[in-house]
């Protein structure tokens, strides 16, 4: 286990100095963007090394792999891992994720939202989410169209048991830094249009937005949580987008 520990360490260290960069680029405190390790692409037998390395935030994109590797971990899991689902859920498999996540980045319909507050409810638990914004339009990708989301703000007061804190998008797949941050700068200001008329029980402080190949766009954009897999594991599994 040693060579991957340290393989990871080597890149966690090296993307928390790029994020650190980019951040002071901006004017903002590192301490304000928390790194969410997405194990998409990692075997689970190398969940420990990434935990070992440092992370502690950790997510993933299908339900199942989150289930399987919360399991692989056993009683071995430190408790102040948190993991994230930041990938598409599906309203059956709502009831078995629920109790392993401390946040979900990727509610893109009201139906879902409406079903994990109905779960929750019946477990006596407040669910922290995040709402999914298509914020590039891309016809293959999840979320909310921005133009959808004023009108559903008063809809969102009525859950009262999930946590509503922030929005989560993806750039365009193709277009280079220039286009990803023209993507997160919309994120941003589209959160401080809707905060500004929210409802009392719902914050949009958090911006989940930036992965491997654009997170220091992100960082500068207002990023509070940036996505990284791929960079996470160079020179350990074979590429792979993140």
């Amino acid at each position: 286990m040693a060579e991957p520990v340290a393989i990871i360490s080597q890149n966690l260290l090296k993307i928390q100095q790029r994020l650190a960069e980019a951040a002071a680029a901006s004017g903002r405190d590192p301490a304000q963007v928390r790194l969410v390790a997405v194990t998409k692409y990692l075997p689970p037998a190398l969940v420990p090394a990434l935990i070992e390395a440092g992370a502690r935030d950790l997510g993933e994109s299908r339900p199942q792999q989150l289930w399987s590797k919360v399991a692989a971990l056993e009683d071995r899991q430190p408790a102040d891992v948190r993991w994230h689902l930041v990938g598409h859920l599906q309203r059956n498999k709502i009831r078995r994720t629920l109790p392993l996540v401390d946040l979900i980045h990727s509610v893109d319909s009201p139906r879902l939202l409406a079903a994990i507050d109905h779960e929750a409810a019946a477990t006596g638990r407040i669910v922290p989410v995040l709402l999914e914004v298509n914020i590039s339009g891309d016809q293959e990708k999840h979320g909310f169209a921005p133009k959808e989301l004023p009108g559903l703000l008063p809809r969102l007061a009525e859950s009262t048991h999930v946590a509503i804190g922030g929005l989560m998008t993806m750039a365009h797949r193709q277009g280079g830094p220039d286009v990803a941050r023209r993507d997160f700068a919309a994120l941003r200001r589209l959160s401080e249009q809707l905060g500004a008329e929210a409802p009392a029980n719902v914050r949009l402080s958090e911006l989940s937005m930036g992965m491997s190949g654009d997170f220091e766009e992100a960082v500068r954009e207002g990023a509070t949580l940036v996505r990284i897999g791929r960079a996470l594991f160079e020179g350990l599994l074979p590429p792979a987008d993140a």
